[in-house]
């Protein structure tokens, strides 16, 4: 419980900061959800990176590395370390200088503006809500998971949720961008160094990294964690379509939109794959290196429900899968390890940087709030009826909504962290991705083709969802074919979700949005030529 009160005191300076930030803003819509667009240098590099780390980074990640080996490194951070900075400087930039210039907040502003549309933006706004509701839904079970695993078990998973659901809350419904950029900043700077020394003692508790390597690489029972066996060749190669996804929410759409430079971008886009190593690698190795707690009760119940499902799974009703699968989550191995090797004083120090990636979900409760207000509630002439104070006391109304309902929907979520966000939120935002591209590179895209690309995304999620709450998931090993033509397999069941063509959904869904971008816009009427020479003028194409 010692643990557990350093994470008490931790939150309540994380509440603490958002009141500071409250006091210090103004009664202005483009305070309130961008910070008057004046974040420094360090204060947009870290919230940046911060915001985009959430409890998928630290907790899903070293869950999905225990079950599935170092591969995990290789499906998520090898792409995104490359692919976020690569979309920071094309997208991140131009998207920057377009907001300074023409005064967007949201990205729905920008489209509507673009392609000379009301309603579709409306559509555009009502799937992006859809998508980013289970990456907030992540870090209210990232904060159940890491203090009632910190606490031992004393504080209950609900109430952890409940706790770090209405801290959150508090700091983003008071402080805004600006309180919420302070927290990031002070969060990332906690658990990049709280990181780098739990890798340190927790490899150090354990015998050292190379004898623990070579202790993996010599069981038969372990050794395949250490390569890619797990995972089939064709799903490795979809995860590269995952972080299309990145720039493509609606939190990093806003915090570029902060930066007070442009120069910002330069140190940003060089130091984020740097942030993403010193992240993922420790969360992932000491994810894979908790197979050898075999005498710690958690582990050693995972290891066990594993093996009755590799062996048994089979012969077994749905029903009874389902429940032998839900002991394998392994969202806490890192703080059952956290707990094992380190002493109470420093469990409770590095409880409090893990808490402070897994309470990450503040900036997408504001981005939606921020939606909300500005692409409904100020589209349709609340703003212009009830003045600029009304506008950002519903954002704050909003808050308090999505907040309760997402921990609501985090309570009975019978999906781990990693899974819930490959398959929702980050495959929804990828088959979006053709949407900015059109409306910032490409002069013949117009609303109907974004409204053809919106539509499909948003179907395709749910199909995907669908079709795995009524197909049962299979025992692990070979997936179950529903559909196949000639011999080729064209949908499946696999035990870690759906398979077409053998490849991850998230791959056909970008494919036909972009297909269908390109095909709808070259048969519907352009915007006008004064829109397209505000976007593409010699001037703007310069920026």
């Amino acid at each position: 419980m010692i643990a557990a009160i350093f994470v008490f005191a931790y939150l309540a300076v994380v509440l603490y900061i958002g009141i500071f930030a409250f006091r210090k803003s103004k009664d202005r819509a483009e305070d309130y959800f961008l910070a008057n667009r004046s974040l420094g240098q360090y204060v947009f590099l870290l919230s940046l990176f911060g915001t985009n780390m959430t409890a998928f980074a630290i907790l899903g990640s070293s869950g999905h590395a225990f079950n599935n080996g170092i591969v995990t490194y290789g499906l998520m951070a090898s792409s995104s370390a490359l692919i976020i900075p690569l979309s920071l400087f094309f997208i991140g930039t131009r998207i920057w200088a377009l907001g300074k210039r023409q005064g967007f907040i949201t990205s729905v502003q920008m489209f509507r503006d673009r392609w000379e549309c009301s309603h579709i933006g409306t559509v555009i706004f009502a799937v992006q809500a859809v998508f980013l509701v289970p990456y907030i839904i992540i870090g209210v079970m990232g904060g159940g998971t890491a203090l009632s695993a910190i606490s031992g078990g004393r504080v209950p998973f609900w109430f952890g949720g409940a706790l770090v659901a209405a801290v959150v809350m508090c700091y983003v419904f008071f402080g805004g961008m600006r309180g919420t950029a302070w927290v990031n900043t002070f969060q990332t700077t906690l658990f990049l160094c709280f990181g780098a020394i739990a890798f340190m003692v927790i490899g150090a508790g354990m015998g050292g990294f190379g004898e623990s390597v070579e202790a993996m690489l010599a069981s038969p029972a372990t050794a395949p964690l250490m390569t890619r066996e797990r995972v089939a060749p064709l799903f490795f190669l979809s995860y590269t379509f995952i972080p299309l996804s990145s720039i493509n929410f609606p939190h990093m759409t806003m915090f570029c939109l902060t930066a007070k430079k442009m120069s910002q971008f330069k140190k940003t886009i060089l130091f984020y794959p740097i942030c993403m190593i010193v992240l993922w690698v420790p969360c992932v190795f000491l994810g894979v290196m908790a197979n050898r707690l075999t005498d710690a009760p958690q582990i050693q119940q995972k290891l066990e429900a594993r093996r009755q499902l590799a062996i048994e799974g089979a012969r077994m009703t749905p029903e009874e899968r389902n429940q032998v699968r839900a002991k394998t989550n392994a969202d806490d191995v890192l703080l059952v390890m956290l707990e094992r090797f380190a002493p109470l004083w420093l469990a409770g120090l590095l409880g409090a940087g893990i808490m402070a990636a897994v309470m990450a979900s503040d900036s997408q409760i504001l981005a939606l709030s921020t939606m909300f207000t500005e692409d409904v509630f100020a589209f349709y002439g609340g703003k212009r009826r009830f003045g600029e104070h009304v506008q950002i006391q519903t954002g704050r109304v909003f808050i308090i909504l999505i907040t309760i309902f997402a921990y609501i929907i985090a309570l009975r979520s019978p999906q781990a962290i990693f899974d819930l966000a490959v398959q929702y939120a980050f495959s929804g935002y990828s088959a979006l991705m053709p949407l900015l591209i059109g409306a910032l590179f490409w002069k013949g895209s117009t609303k109907w083709g974004a409204l053809a690309s919106t539509l499909w995304a948003f179907f395709a999620v749910a199909a995907v969802a669908v079709f795995q709450a009524s197909m049962p998931t299979p025992a692990p090993g070979p997936p179950v074919v529903v559909w196949s033509v000639g011999g080729v397999e064209i949908l499946s069941r696999t035990a870690g979700g759906t398979a077409v063509f053998g490849l991850m959904p998230v791959v056909p869904m970008v494919i036909i949005s972009a297909l269908l971008m390109f095909v709808v816009s070259k048969l519907t009427a352009k915007p006008s030529a004064a829109t397209l020479a505000r976007y593409f003028s010699r001037r703007e194409e310069m920026v």
